[in-house]
């Protein structure tokens, strides 16, 4: 089963007679309400696709070009991408850092300091596609985990290889 969920603002479109498109305005759906709903969906059996928002996991996602494929997790690692609520109505994607007993610590690739810190029972959904608009990339690639890896020992330059990747982008 598969759940399709987008983040991206729904609005009403119609064509004028010149051929232009006017898009009306825009509504969002709250975080909170939405990847409530997500992981609700995922709890039930579904799998979610959900379009990402924020700068925190770049240079692996970047913001609102980017989708992920959420699935109900299973057995939780360091490395893995995780949708998790931190606190009541607060979600966060960002990457496992450490997991001890119950207690898991997360960082977003694209943070140079501060890390979250939930319970394994608060992890909504893991990360088991990553879609760009040319490819999907799964999330157990050896090519992808071997570059989380490395990023993830580039902390200390990660300011440094973030400003050029900003400048690049």
């Amino acid at each position: 089963m598969v759940l399709k969920v987008i983040l991206w603002p729904m609005h009403k479109r119609y064509r004028h007679r010149n051929g232009t498109v006017n898009t009306g305005p825009k509504k969002e759906i709250p975080n909170d309400i939405l990847l409530g709903a997500v992981r609700d969906a995922i709890r039930e059996g579904y799998s979610a696709t959900i379009l990402v928002k924020g700068w925190s996991m770049r240079p692996f996602l970047e913001h609102q070009r980017d989708k992920v494929l959420l699935v109900a997790p299973e057995e939780l690692k360091t490395g893995d991408a995780v949708l998790a609520e931190t606190t009541p109505g607060h979600f966060v994607l960002h990457r496992i850092i450490e997991i001890d007993g119950d207690d898991i610590t997360l960082m977003g690739d694209g943070n140079l300091a501060g890390t979250e810190h939930c319970k394994k029972s608060d992890v909504c959904g893991v990360v088991s596609k990553y879609i760009r608009p040319a490819r999907t990339i799964s999330a157990d690639d050896p090519k992808l985990v071997r570059d989380i890896r490395r990023w993830r020992r580039l902390l200390p330059y990660r300011k440094y290889l973030l400003m050029i990747y900003r400048a690049l982008v």
